[in-house]
């Protein structure tokens, strides 16, 4: 290793500080706490990750904070764009580790689906990212960099600008958010920061496959919008499509969701349920759903099952779909049909990584 690569090594990632432990570091460097809000200001508001760029500090400044911090986003393997506009980018991070995240633009928002970890441990029946085993947690600087990245390209510099593209972010890509989560709660303190991006915690969507201890964890101390991964309302069947559920039944999850603290009519849980061809998507299905979640205020989100190489499930057809979904509708449930985003490029709910993973296969051999 080189001294300039040893040197790098040993910088600090700005991105996994918050602004008391920035304020911390900058005293250690015998200057004023106000460079940190300055500093923190460069990198946050503005994106930048040059510190020569950083005009009102002077050049002793930048170069002592070049010595001890970095501001870098994690590389970038591949990039694709699909037919309909979501990209999607195989990220590789410092330790040659890779992710991945989707960005959905739609008519009145840009949602940004970042991972939480590298790979997955609850090998969820359906869904292939969950197939791939779980190498590690993400750190904080590298769930900020995801964000940060695609702010780059989307041009969103400064953050907050009324015209910006990334509008909102959720937690569903690869990985189990509850499972990395100091990282995941300190990751998204700094992104919802007003110092920072700013983005309210309204527009922040956190997915979870029922972790039930950490569900209430999570509304005390972060207060962002709550997804569960469901997709069954029996036991027996979530036992095999969700394999946490032999540890956090169906009773104790939906326990835990219904205390989950700020839920209201105006601020609803979101019940995610993949559409499986005679699996679970009967009309007592249906009702039992509606049965089961009743009096906590929810939406329920019908997802086509995407599929991918090797399953042994389809997707429901349109009418069964749209009958199941009148069934919800009509006991006063908000049931929107997810539209399937990227497909072509294998970026749809549970596709990630897995044509990334197959392409260096294909390449090994």
């Amino acid at each position: 290793m080189t001294d300039a690569a040893l040197l790098a090594d040993m910088r600090l990632p700005l991105l996994g500080l918050d602004m008391a432990a920035l304020e911390a570091e900058v005293e250690r460097l015998q200057l004023p706490r106000f460079r940190a809000r300055q500093l923190w200001r460069w990198v946050w508001r503005h994106g930048i990750t040059d510190f020569s760029d950083m005009t009102d500090l002077g050049k002793p400044v930048q170069q002592l904070f070049a010595g001890r911090f970095h501001a870098d986003r994690p590389a970038v393997s591949r990039r694709q764009k699909s037919l309909d506009g979501t990209i999607k980018w195989l990220l590789k991070m410092a330790d040659g580790q890779e992710a991945e995240m989707v960005y959905i633009p739609e008519e009145d928002r840009g949602t940004l689906c970042i991972s939480s970890q590298v790979g997955c441990t609850l090998n969820c029946s359906f869904c292939h990212t969950g197939t791939q085993r779980l190498v590690r947690n993400l750190e904080i600087d590298e769930i900020c960099g995801q964000i940060l990245l695609a702010m780059d390209e989307l041009g969103d510099w400064p953050a907050g600008k009324p015209d910006r593209r990334l509008t909102n972010i959720v937690l569903m890509g690869m990985g189990e958010p509850l499972y990395n989560y100091d990282n995941v709660r300190d990751a998204l303190k700094i992104i919802m920061s007003g110092e920072g991006i700013g983005l309210s915690r309204r527009r922040v969507t956190l997915s979870t496959s029922g972790i039930v201890p950490e569900i209430h964890r999570c509304g005390a101390d972060l207060g962002v919008n709550l997804a569960i991964s469901l997709h069954a309302v029996t036991d027996t069947l979530r036992d095999k499509l969700v394999p946490i559920n032999r540890k956090y039944n169906l009773e104790m999850l939906v326990d835990a969701v219904r205390q989950y603290p700020g839920l209201s009519n105006a601020r609803r849980v979101t019940w995610e349920y993949v559409m499986l061809d005679g699996v679970n998507d009967s009309l007592s299905d249906a009702k039992k759903l509606v049965h089961m979640i009743r009096g906590i205020p929810s939406k329920i989100n019908l997802i086509p099952f995407n599929p991918w190489p090797g399953t042994d499930y389809s997707c429901s057809d349109d009418q069964t779909i749209d009958q199941f979904a009148k069934i919800v509708m009509k006991a006063g449930y908000a049931s929107p049909v997810r539209t399937p985003r990227g497909r072509d490029i294998l970026a749809a709910c549970g596709q990630l990584k897995s044509d990334s993973v197959r392409l260096r296969a294909s390449q090994r051999q």
